[in-house]
């Protein structure tokens, strides 16, 4: 199971999310890193001995921007492979953003209208590039007002593998940046109901719990604020073979 920290950005600094409350986030307090500078936590993470990174870019989701400079610095500077949610739902941004040298599109529900841009983006860069994420608030979906497809989270899942999607992540919004554990039973159903590639972000407790995961099939975790606060130290994650 791959371990992915994960780096959320809103003003041009990492921030700590916690519960999906954007207007409540202040800059991440690390015991990894004295930098609040995007750039230099991801070559932090690098340095740590971390292959992938999963970017939030909060300031690109609120203003729509197609800029995506630092997140061209970030894949020009460091040798990581990087998965971006930039609220990206069109194919002319979708493109931008991977002209930038990012390695995978994530397309999260929370800010999708249309499931056909989810067939369009697979059909275009291809299954491998393309994640899509369950954005959850406890067992509610979050889409955008008038969405077309199914609102009952299974349903939705296998709608998208339908569609060639090959890798989703499951993100309750609810239980990021509070350490409180993940919704294990949630996650074996999709795995056994939906058969794709389950990434899991928010509220992953400690390493007891990421060898669950990996137990039960899970194929990568995002991982923050256990990261920052040592709750998961970098020691305790080679040590189990997860680094």
């Amino acid at each position: 199971m791959n371990i992915i920290p994960v780096i959320d950005i809103l003003n041009k600094t990492v921030v700590h999310a916690v519960k999906g409350q954007r207007n409540n986030y202040q800059p991440i307090e690390s015991i990894l890193f004295k930098s609040t500078e995007p750039v230099e936590v991801a070559e932090g993470f690098e340095a740590l001995g971390f292959n992938d990174l999963y970017v939030a870019d909060l300031d690109a989701i609120i203003d729509c921007s197609s800029h995506f400079q630092t997140l061209k610095s970030i894949a020009d500077e460091t040798g990581l492979k990087v998965m971006v949610d930039a609220g990206v739902t069109s194919v002319p941004r979708a493109q931008k953003l991977l002209a930038s040298g990012v390695s995978k599109l994530i397309i999260g529900t929370e800010t999708l209208q249309s499931k056909k841009f989810v067939k369009q983006a697979v059909e275009i860069f291809g299954s491998d590039r393309v994640v899509v994420s369950l954005d959850l608030k406890g067992d509610k979906v979050l889409v955008k007002l008038g969405f077309d497809g199914c609102l009952n989270p299974i349903c939705l899942l296998q709608d998208f593998k339908r569609m060639g999607v090959t890798q989703i992540i499951v993100l309750d919004l609810l239980r990021v940046g509070r350490n409180e554990g993940v919704n294990m039973d949630f996650l074996k159903k999709v795995i056994a109901e939906v058969g794709v590639d389950v990434y899991v972000g928010g509220g992953v407790r400690d390493i007891n719990e990421l060898a669950e995961l990996r137990k039960i099939g899970v194929s990568g975790t995002l991982i923050a604020t256990a990261l920052h606060t040592g709750k998961i130290s970098i020691d305790n994650l080679k040590r189990e073979g997860f680094l």
